[in-house]
């Protein structure tokens, strides 16, 4: 039957099963709604509540950086306000990577086309995505700004950035060091001062508008630089140009591996010059042999030879174990010593004595009488005279890398220690220390502790830091360094240092030669040659001394390649340093040229260095090395752009032969006018004393060489003097 349930086709189903099919579905389908809104509901907390810094970090680094606004370095004066080191704007190129995007390579295809390089190298800097900043190119030239045009690529930024400037260029290069690309300190007073140097980079945030153009953000604060502070050395850079010219010729002229020469100034401890050859230009150290960048006046030790015999000759004095005039014989020049376990040692002179004083032992450099003092001054005293002395002690001059040799104490030594350290063996010293001990005896006997820094000024000019004088110890007694000083004035009078002998100047000083060590052992042929001393030794300014590594030419001893470097720096020192007659004016800010320096009788290189520092330009007639005319005059203040104009002695050709030019020296003292007249082949004659106030013939005339110049002096106060600053 039709009407029956079981004829109900299959798949069709009643009404209610339908409908409650049809709800099941609603309701699947509201959880599942219900569900994705409640994930977007906890996502949208966890976005804009739990992780919403984060966020707001990632946006704001969208549309804002942070330009550095980089600090100045400091200025580095001389102790005369002469600008050592400086700072020049060069010009610094940076990108963001995530605004230059797809214009990596227009970016890197312009840059490589400027500055020779590889387009690689912008592009793999362009390419980094874990930076939102790149340097590109750092200080350039400024002239590079035209051509890069940093405005018209997107992301690309450009900014001035100070560059360091350092006015002598290889002149006082390892003392002066040198910094990294960010004005970092690496080496020298650079290293050393970075502290007061290195000022604080600045910050402005920069907002992007809606064209992608930079702007300050008004909402942020804009962080200025603070500038490094200045900071004056105590170098005297006219006298580092008299040494370092000095030192280069004496080189030259022996042929020399190297040599140092230290400048002090005993009273006080100041350094006034270091100089080194072969030296490096701070400018430009990127090719420069790293071995040539330390300060070996007091990262290297050596043996220091005979210079070392102060020390004997101060135990001895001092202790009373002999008197100047006692005598010793000095074997003839060969002394055979009995050691431990039947073993003899030969101490040889290098030449032959009889018998000589003590005093004449220190003017002759004998070894054998020095030995036989050392046994009666005893292992206990002569350890203590070098420690006072300061050797085997850091000096603390404030300059990197210093060393402290090595001085063995009594208990290390061996048989023959005593008698080698009594000429100067067996004990390692750098040459700062011998400069320092030296300086000692010139300053009555109390050591004082050498220094570099002299004062640290804010950009006001104001004093911060300054350096006082420091006397360290009284190492011998005031009657002990006059007799020691007049021993070393025996030396340059009569004996190994006499090619060190000044007219018209005291020299007192010791001359030394030692064997060099090479794979410890010494090597034949191989010497460090050595001459320290003081002048005026009546009254001493300056103490010197000149090492010359491994002299080849000429003699390599102290006395024949060192002694005439020391005199020909002296000469020039006394004749040209306004040192010997009163202090300058320091002038830090260098608005203006202080007086025209004299430079007549230097050498041209010198001159235009020294004329330089001052202010001036300079315009040089003939060919020749050494200046004989200058104008205007010394002393004169012409005011800037000022130029001076100097004739060398090729200029003066026209001169007859066996003529010369009258020099004016009216306005010097006494003994510089003889200097200068001396220097220009004329004969001199003094009436008066103090200041040159008239002389006959007057300067410019031309008179045979060999005439009399007579001269008129007064008393007159030192400020009258026509100086160089």
């Amino acid at each position: 039957m039709s009407g029956s349930p079981n004829n109900i086709s299959q798949g069709q189903l009643p009404a209610n099963m339908q409908i409650r099919s049809s709800r099941g579905r609603i309701l699947m389908l509201k959880i599942a709604l219900l569900t994705f809104f409640l994930l977007i509901a906890v996502r949208l907390v966890q976005i804009q509540v739990i992780e919403a810094p984060r966020y707001q970090e990632i946006a704001r680094r969208q549309y804002e950086a942070r330009v550095v606004l980089p600090a100045t370095r400091g200025t580095i004066y001389d102790r005369n306000g002469r600008i050592l080191v400086s700072n020049t704007m060069y010009v610094s190129f940076g990108a963001d990577p995530l605004i230059v995007g797809n214009n990596a390579q227009v970016v890197a295809e312009r840059f490589s086309g400027i500055f020779g390089k590889p387009r690689r190298v912008y592009f793999q800097k362009l390419a980094s995505r874990d930076t939102r900043f790149v340097w590109l190119e750092r200080r350039v030239n400024p002239n590079y700004a035209q051509r890069v045009r940093a405005s018209d690529l997107e992301g690309v930024i450009q900014l001035n950035e100070p560059k360091r400037l350092y006015h002598y260029d290889h002149v006082a290069g390892q003392l002066i060091g040198f910094t990294d690309i960010d004005s970092r300190g690496l080496s020298g007073m650079e290293l050393q001062l970075d502290k007061y140097l290195n000022g604080i980079n600045g910050y402005v945030v920069m907002q992007r508008d809606g064209l992608g153009r930079k702007r300050p953000a008004l909402d942020y604060p804009r962080v200025e630089s603070v500038n490094g502070n200045n900071v004056a050395l105590t170098i005297d850079m006219e006298i580092q140009a008299i040494v370092e010219q000095e030192l280069r010729k004496g080189i030259d002229r022996n042929k020399a591996a190297g040599g140092l020469v230290i400048v002090m100034e005993p009273t006080t401890g100041e350094v006034l010059a270091i100089a080194q050859y072969p030296n490096i230009d701070p400018n430009d150290v990127g090719d420069t042999d790293p071995s040539l960048m330390r300060n070996r006046a007091i990262t290297d030790v050596f043996e220091p030879g005979s210079v070392f015999k102060i020390v004997t000759a101060s135990a001895a004095l001092e202790h009373e174990v002999t008197l100047p005039d006692q005598k010793f014989f000095a074997e003839n020049g060969k002394y055979t010593v009995a050691m431990s376990g039947g073993k003899v040692r030969t101490i040889s002179d290098t030449h032959e004595h009889g018998m000589i004083s003590f005093q004449q032992a220190m003017e002759l450099s004998s070894n054998i009488v020095m030995a036989k003092v050392s046994d009666r001054i005893g292992a206990e005293f002569m350890y203590t005279m070098a420690r006072n002395f300061g050797f085997g002690i850091p000096s603390g001059v404030g300059l990197p890398g210093e060393v402290s040799g090595d001085l063995k104490k009594p208990n290390q030594w061996s048989g023959a220690t005593l008698n080698s350290m009594a000429f100067g063996y067996e004990v390692a010293v750098t040459p700062l220390q011998i400069a320092s001990a030296y300086a000692a005896v010139a300053n009555n006997g109390v050591l004082m502790k050498p220094f570099i820094l002299k004062q640290v000024l804010n950009d006001r000019n104001e004093v911060i830091v300054e350096s006082r004088p420091q006397a360290i110890r009284t190492v011998i007694s005031k009657a002990t360094a006059k007799t020691l000083t007049q021993f070393l004035e025996g030396v340059v009078q009569r004996g190994t240092g006499v090619t060190a002998r000044l007219e018209g100047v005291t020299i007192a000083g010791k001359t030394g030669t030692s064997r060099k060590v090479v794979n410890r052992k010494y090597e034949a042929g191989s010497y460090t040659a050595s001459f320290a001393g003081f002048f005026p030794a009546e009254n001493p300014q300056i103490v010197c001394l000149v090492m010359l590594d491994n002299p080849r030419v000429g003699g390599y001893t102290g006395g024949l390649a060192s002694a005439p470097i020391f005199k020909a720096i002296a000469e020039k020192i006394v004749t040209t340093s306004g040192m010997f007659a009163r202090k300058p004016e320091i002038r830090f800010a260098g608005n203006k040229p202080l007086a025209v320096p004299d430079v007549m009788n230097l050498g041209v290189d010198v001159a235009l260095t020294i004329l330089e520092s001052h202010g001036y330009q300079v315009e040089t007639r003939g060919k020749g090395k050494v200046v004989l005319s200058q104008s205007p005059a010394p002393g004169a203040n012409p005011g800037r752009r000022t130029v001076v104009h100097l004739a060398t002695d090729q200029a003066l050709e026209s001169l007859p032969p066996g003529y010369t030019a009258v020099p004016d020296v009216r306005g010097f003292t006494i003994r510089r006018a003889i200097n200068r007249l001396n220097l220009a082949r004329l004969d001199v004659r003094v009436s008066g004393s103090g200041v040159v106030t008239e002389q006959i013939p007057r300067g410019g005339q031309r008179l045979r060489a060999g005439s009399l110049v007579t001269l008129q002096a007064s008393p007159q106060s030192l400020s009258m003097v026509a100086l160089d600053d």
